[in-house]
């Protein structure tokens, strides 16, 4: 593609005269605007005048310069198909749009009135730029002075051309920019200043995301940077499960997560899943609570009440509101729906964004690939094992049960650089829980009722074993069922061990990293 009009129109005026020669020197006609225009002028380069193109004075400070039906038609329209119309037209077709964007961010940090800092969101730019990238097949867009030297070389050895995979290129660049300036602007304007964000030292804000889980706050403290994130894990466990749920999030992992009838029973079995940890937690539920569901907590007996920093919950009946309300600074939130996220989960880095498909999957396939067949597989529990090590930090193991009519996590491993000290982790929770379900039982031999504890439980795994050392720990200490993806070059290393104890082993075919 020959260009033969290039726009300039730059807040950043690194390198552009630079940029304006290299055009020049391929006959191209530049078109520019208010102080970019002076600083090309002042180069000795020669300039068209933005009003000259549009017909129209630059009007109120600045504010109207590019925005015309001139400028837009002629980095819109079609080379090919709207030819004939645009020549009608007498449109002037642009085939280079350089634009960069207003210090907004730079303002921002000057801490200006939101009066002042208005003056510093830019329209004319992002049009432009938007419109060039949309159009990217017949036109080059530029937002960014690193890409100025890359453009020039191509551009002497192309005669004045440029490829259409640089356009690409460019493109994907310029809507990367406009996105990132309005988000910028939209989480400015619109977040919710908090105290500070992971640390005291960390400044921080909220901007609710308008497709997002929306939510009430009844009672309770302002919300914090650490209890926003937690918020979101109890939701991502609660929300997506069938039976009536309770989950208690901890720095993000599930430290309990319990399904039954009873949500009062949840409440107290989702705690038993690890009573240490749950002190300073999350709590979320599934379904409306009442007064009686939360009465565990103990919130009328202020000495002995139980920590934690929010519940949550779809609905709270005045009553159940009433009794949280006896702590003031426990927050407590309705959820105003049952969406349980969004179909795509972003990413930041400091390299880029990062994008993929939500994890929706729970299995793919159910083999039982050792030579041991259970009576019948609990599809139900696998299914609530597979979910609860879905929201566990990896590498991440759980340990799950049926209690009653409901289901519980017995214990859990997370977020440890190899999989054994999870399995450890997860074992050690299970049998401590196990110990004093035994006591408060009574159990003649709490080591025999530890071991049955554990033949009864399914131990998840949301990635393969990639040696036999966590399944032989497990075995050890009484599991009798062992769930996992498989797909490892030493699966039959697994199924070896696993069939000389005896223990079921099944491959669902789907990994759940969780990083």
């Amino acid at each position: 593609m020959r260009i033969r009009t290039a726009l300039l129109s730059v807040s950043d005026k690194t390198g552009i005269v630079e940029l304006a020669q290299a055009l020049r020197a391929q006959q191209v006609r530049i078109i520019s605007t208010g102080g970019t225009k002076d600083v090309l002028q002042k180069a000795g380069i020669a300039v068209t005048d933005i009003t000259e193109v549009t017909g129209n004075p630059e009007a109120f400070g600045g504010r109207m310069k590019t925005i015309s039906f001139q400028v837009a038609s002629g980095i819109l329209f079609d080379r090919t198909r709207d030819k004939d119309e645009a020549e009608k037209l007498k449109i002037l077709p642009i085939d280079l749009v350089v634009a960069n964007l207003y210090p907004f961010a730079e303002y921002k940090e000057k801490g200006l009135s939101l009066e002042e800092l208005i003056e510093y969101i830019d329209v004319g730019g992002p049009t432009m730029i938007r419109a060039a990238a949309k159009n990217f097949q017949h036109v080059a867009v530029l937002t960014r002075p690193e890409d100025y030297p890359g453009f020039i070389a191509e551009l002497g050895e192309k005669a004045g051309a440029v490829s259409v995979e640089s356009r690409k290129r460019w493109m994907r660049t310029a809507f990367h920019a406009t996105a990132t300036y309005d988000t910028m602007i939209a989480e400015h304007l619109a977040g919710e200043k908090l105290r500070y964000g992971e640390n005291p030292h960390q400044s921080a804000t909220f901007t609710p995301d308008p497709s997002g889980i929306s939510f009430d706050v009844l009672a309770g403290k302002e919300l914090s940077y650490n209890n926003l994130v937690d918020l979101d894990a109890a939701l991502a466990a609660a929300l997506p499960l069938a039976h009536p749920t309770c989950a208690i999030i901890k720095h993000e992992n599930p430290c309990g997560l319990a399904s039954s009838q009873n949500l009062g029973e949840t409440l107290e079995r989702a705690w038993g899943g690890d009573p240490v940890s749950a002190f300073g937690s999350v709590i979320a539920f599934n379904r409306k609570v009442g007064e009686s569901d939360l009465k565990f907590l103990g919130m009328d007996q202020k000495e002995t009440r139980r920590f934690v920093e929010i519940v949550a919950a779809p609905d709270l009946t005045d009553e159940a509101v009433a009794y949280l309300k006896q702590n003031k600074n426990l927050r407590v939130l309705r959820i105003r729906d049952q969406r349980t996220g969004p179909k795509k989960t972003r990413r930041m880095l400091s390299t880029g964004t990062l994008v993929q498909d939500a994890d929706e999957i729970f299995t793919e396939k159910l083999d039982v690939v050792s030579a041991t067949k259970p009576e019948k597989l609990d599809e139900d529990l696998l299914r609530f094992g597979v979910h609860a090590v879905r929201c566990l930090k990896s590498n991440a193991i759980a340990l799950v049960r049926r209690h009653g009519t409901g289901m519980e996590l017995l214990g859990m491993g997370a977020g440890q650089p190899n999989r054994v000290k999870s399995t450890e982790l997860a074992v050690s929770q299970a049998q401590a829980n196990l110990r004093m379900e035994a006591q408060a039982q009574k159990a003649a031999d709490v080591h025999a009722y530890v071991r049955q504890g554990l033949g009864s439980a399914y131990l998840i795994s949301d990635a393969f074993f990639p040696f036999a050392d966590s399944v032989e720990h497990a075995i050890e200490a009484g599991v009798r069922t062992v769930v996992e993806p498989g797909g490892s070059l030493r699966d039959p290393d697994v199924i070896k061990v696993c069939d000389a104890s005896g223990v079921v082993l099944v491959f669902t075919g789907t990994r759940h990293f969780k990083h």
